[in-house]
């Protein structure tokens, strides 16, 4: 049984940010289900918004944040992030993170979609990988951060775990650390921890096709839901717009937003440009618009993709900004300074999550929640691009303010009991585990997807209590692996996504219904 000051479970800038910051205050110890490095914010490529030089203000920031949420951002947290953004974005280049310059010496700022000023800082069109690889390699210098890779934790420990009863009404539940697996001896460990703090990432694989690598499973969402913990706002899943279309590929090769910052177009398969017919910002809108946009053309057309016309692009400035992109596309046989780039939207990024407050805290006490499992109130109905990194950043040091002026006031929890796997036998028909995902994954799509009715997620919301209850027995009999818990909390975070959209009764933001507003 390990005892830590500080858990942290996830390894992405949410996670390694809080962890150089809480070291100096305790021990640490991060766990991540694969390598380190494989997180959602190493596949991040346009960069970190931030307001850095005239004539953009904090003003300005706050008000694109805002109308890119359709106004269910909280006006409070929004603020916050913003008015604390430069702060953060300093932090990142006191940690080596190298944004790039342009000739006079300033940080070439990029311009995405619902921006109304250039401020994306960027590294290229690889900002993420470079972030990752700085913070991590921070980390590794940092002699009280403990990384174990290739752990994984199964449930986060509350008063369930010392047999008093727990329910959704509980107003004092409290968390203790995690039972976590063990790659090694193939059991579950516990680790106790005076704090907990969950920043496992996205969901995207509950959907057929994402941006998202295989590791985002919503894990962190369901561990939360399943103890009790409060969910909010799930319904809104941003999907990005442009995705490089190769079926073969998962996951899905991003095509940034910044490229259409730098003047590529979308175009139908007869070369027109179509985005005006839905914004007058026309490829620059917010991405809730241009992913519908392109979802409706596709279905007129009955074709798999649509393209991105960057042909007209300086080739300087192609190679120079997007040279990751333009070696992918060359990879598969497309020269992206002469032809088009075909694309398709794929889900990309939780706008919803575990329910937090300004500081972090779950409504689970010594229990934060970090990045892309959070709900912070930033993005409301919609997230403005590049606003997800600096989110992790600014609630990662604000949670960590507060953890440290708490810690030495909580002791460890001794009386919980170790993981116990009486009764359960190894499970040698894996074929049930991934036949529920690919199952899962195509209800989602199909019918939880850009566009959604009352019938198709009623029909979802069936087909997924059907395969919830053969996830939950096999769990309840299977030694515990991996792949089993992955499962398990996909499904639970596709019935949350399901149940919230269900409960929406408008179209707003990410969440659009074709009966509503309903039809006179």
């Amino acid at each position: 049984m390990k005892q830590v000051d500080f858990l942290v479970i996830g390894s992405g800038i949410a996670g390694l940010s809080f962890a150089l910051k809480a070291s100096k205050y305790g021990s640490v110890c991060l766990v991540t289900k694969d390598v380190a490095q494989e997180t959602s914010t190493r596949y991040a490529q346009g960069g970190i918004a931030a307001v850095m030089y005239d004539p953009d203000t904090h003003q300005k920031h706050i008000e694109d944040t805002m109308i890119a949420g359709h106004d269910l951002s909280d006006p409070e947290i929004v603020r916050i992030t913003i008015t604390e953004s430069t702060d953060r974005v300093k932090d990142l280049i006191e940690w080596g993170v190298d944004f790039d310059k342009n000739t006079s010496g300033r940080y070439d700022l990029a311009r995405e979609g619902g921006h109304s000023e250039f401020r994306v800082l960027h590294h290229k069109d690889i900002t993420g990988l470079e972030i990752q690889q700085k913070l991590y390699l921070k980390a590794q210098e940092d002699k009280n951060i403990e990384v174990l890779e290739k752990y994984f934790a199964v449930e986060i420990l509350t008063q369930h775990h010392l047999g008093i009863k727990v329910t959704k009404h509980s107003t004092d539940i409290c968390c203790f650390g995690a039972y976590v697996y063990n790659p090694h001896t193939q059991k579950v460990d516990t680790i106790l921890a005076k704090n907990t703090i969950l920043a496992t990432g996205g969901i995207g694989n509950v959907y057929g096709n994402t941006t998202n690598p295989i590791v985002a499973t919503g894990d962190g969402i369901a561990m939360v839901h399943r103890a009790k913990g409060m969910i909010r706002g799930m319904e809104f899943v941003q999907f990005h717009p442009t995705t490089l279309y190769n079926p073969s590929e998962r996951p899905a090769f991003l095509i940034t937003e910044a490229l259409r910052g730098a003047g590529a177009v979308l175009k139908d398969w007869q070369g027109n440009e179509f985005m005006k017919k839905y914004d007058e910002r026309g490829s620059l809108a917010p991405r809730d618009i241009v992913a519908r946009a392109i979802d409706h053309e596709l279905k007129i057309s009955g074709e798999h993709h649509v393209f991105l016309d960057a042909r007209h692009i300086d080739k300087s400035v192609f190679f120079n900004h997007f040279p990751n992109i333009y070696s992918k596309c060359l990879s598969i046989g497309i020269d992206a300074t002469k032809d088009m780039i075909p694309v398709v939207p794929a889900a990309h990024y939780s706008c919803g999550g575990i329910l937090v407050d300004k500081w972090g805290c779950t409504t689970i006490a010594n229990l934060y929640a970090l990045g892309e499992c959070a709900s912070t109130g930033l993005h409301g109905a919609n997230r403005l691009a590049s606003n997800s990194l600096l989110e992790s950043l600014v609630f990662s040091h604000r949670a960590c303010v507060h953890a440290s002026e708490r810690i030495s006031h909580i002791s460890f929890e001794n009386n919980i009991k170790d993981w116990n796997a009486e009764g359960t036998v190894s499970n040698e028909e894996m074929i049930l585990v991934t036949h529920n995902i690919r199952e899962l994954q195509s209800i989602m799509s199909y019918y939880v997807g850009i566009v959604r009715s009352d019938q198709r997620l009623e029909r979802a919301f069936n087909r997924l209590n059907i395969i919830y209850n053969e996830a939950e027995t096999l769990y309840q009999h299977s030694v515990v692996t991996k792949r089993i818990c992955e499962l398990r909390n996909m499904v639970c975070t596709a019935y949350l996504i399901t149940r919230h959209a269900m409960q929406r009764k408008e179209s707003i933001g990410l969440h659009y219904s074709i009966d509503y507003p309903p039809k006179k």
